[in-house]
């Protein structure tokens, strides 16, 4: 006969923890020694109970079907093929390609690739329907599972202008391409850009939905998945929460408009806590954040290489990229457990909060003529920045730390000799129809100094 050995035990509520915690506290206030304010306004308390459990989320996050996603930039079709092979054999289970140009052999890109088994993401710098037409033939014929990330706002809020057309309508081109070639997911969202720039998790999660709801004003054949090219930072368990409130929130919105698939989440961890010293600490930084999108329910994960930032792609940051996601797949069994973050009281209040609050901006934002209004207006562009100005604030005066860059520095560490690439902003004077938002690090300023006294 089965016994619940938790009968022989009275129930503790919230008011008794409480209670226990501030006799511990010897005269402390609670509130400020224990509750912290996050940058969304969200207060955290030093434990959640039963009584936080108010909502169980309507969101399913099977982490076991995550997939490893390499990352690879097409500047010689020969060396794309070799890498792609060469990342499969060594465990990558889909693959992003960067397009710089129309020009591109895709045909010859994926002749040799086993697109029965993997997926494939195409990222590209430009929009053509006869370069899609070509993709789609090959998806068809082979039966391969194939996302290409067209992102037409996207592109205007990170460069300032719109794809380069013949037609120079994004919007019109983005509709013949879904109507001609149904066999592709052809819409994504550049959500990355918000988290990079500064933008804190509701923004980034009203942002991304209201950048979404102007494709669904404007595009009439939506009938494959939305990509959410997400990025997300170092706070472990706010990060899950807000994988999990866009999720909830897309399928709340997308069911208005009757679309009935749930979004594609493609995740990678955030540049803007990457430092060029201390570098190593980046994979530590990127293992959790990794973890952080496992558990949040990512599609796919592309991670970050520890040098990313200063030198060019290269076969040992690669490989050790991928092999921290092969860890935490075959190592630590992450991908055996489907929604692992169900029934955690504190993700489940963090997950709903989230989730109101961005909901509330959304609105807001729709209120007021939609995203790309805003965006036009430079409204977006102002909140992020007001978000990014408090972040730095925070970061110059040590309350949000870098090990190794504004605590604990290797005063020793040397690095003007190793910057195979230009690792802050760059400044491209041109002519554009709106102010760009500005991907910038935390730790770029501090890093310029250190660099100017080497």
């Amino acid at each position: 006969m089965a016994q619940n050995l938790f009968d022989d035990f009275s129930p503790v509520s919230a008011k008794l923890w409480k209670q226990k915690i501030q006799f511990e506290l010897k005269g402390a206030d609670y509130n400020e020694t224990l509750i912290w304010n996050s940058p969304e306004d969200i207060k955290v308390k030093p434990f959640y109970d039963k009584e936080d459990f108010t909502k169980k989320s309507s969101v399913s996050t099977k982490a076991s079907q995550f997939k490893i996603c390499q990352n690879i930039f097409v500047f010689d079709i020969n060396k794309s093929i070799e890498k792609g092979l060469d990342s499969i054999n060594r465990g990558a289970e889909s693959l992003r390609f960067t397009i710089p140009e129309e020009n591109t052999n895709i045909e010859k890109l994926l002749e040799k690739l086993p697109l029965e088994k993997i997926t494939i993401y195409f990222y590209f710098q430009f929009i053509s329907i006869d370069f899609v037409k070509k993709i789609n033939a090959i998806a068809i014929e082979k039966k391969a599972t194939i996302f290409c990330l067209f992102d037409p706002i996207g592109q205007l809020a990170k460069d300032g202008n719109w794809y380069q057309t013949q037609e120079k309508n994004n919007f019109d081109t983005l509709n013949i391409l879904t109507k001609e070639n149904s066999s592709l997911s052809l819409i994504s969202i550049n959500s990355s850009l918000y988290q990079n720039a500064g933008a804190n998790m509701v923004q980034q999660i009203a942002y991304s939905l209201a950048h979404a709801n102007e494709y669904f004003n404007r595009i009439t054949a939506i009938n494959q998945p939305i990509v959410f090219q997400i990025s997300v930072g170092s706070n472990y368990f706010f990060e899950i929460a807000k994988l999990r409130a866009v999720r909830i929130l897309f399928n709340k919105i997308a069911k208005e408009y009757n679309h009935n698939l749930d979004c594609h989440l493609l995740v990678t961890p955030t540049k803007r806590n990457k430092t060029i010293y201390d570098y190593n600490v980046n994979m530590l930084r990127t293992t959790t954040e990794c973890m952080s999108a496992i558990l949040g329910g990512a599609d796919a994960i592309a991670n970050l290489p520890y040098d990313a930032l200063y030198h060019k792609d290269n076969e040992f940051g690669d490989r050790i990229a991928r092999n921290q996601l092969l860890i935490l797949k075959e190592e630590s069994y992450f991908d055996k457990v489907d929604n692992p973050s169900d029934g955690s009281y504190y993700i489940e209040s963090l997950t709903n909060q989230l989730a109101e609050k961005a909901l509330l901006l959304f609105k807001d934002i729709e209120a007021n003529g939609g995203f790309l209004k805003q965006l036009n207006e430079g409204v977006i562009k102002r909140k992020i920045q007001e978000s990014a100005d408090a972040e730095q604030a925070l970061f110059d005066s040590g309350k949000e730390t870098l090990l190794g860059t504004n605590k604990y520095p290797n005063k020793n560490d040397k690095m003007k000799q190793d910057l195979e690439l230009f690792p802050f902003v760059k400044i491209k004077p041109r002519k554009t129809l709106i102010t760009p938002i500005i991907e910038k690090r935390l730790a770029e300023k501090m890093e310029q100094e250190r660099l100017s006294e080497e």
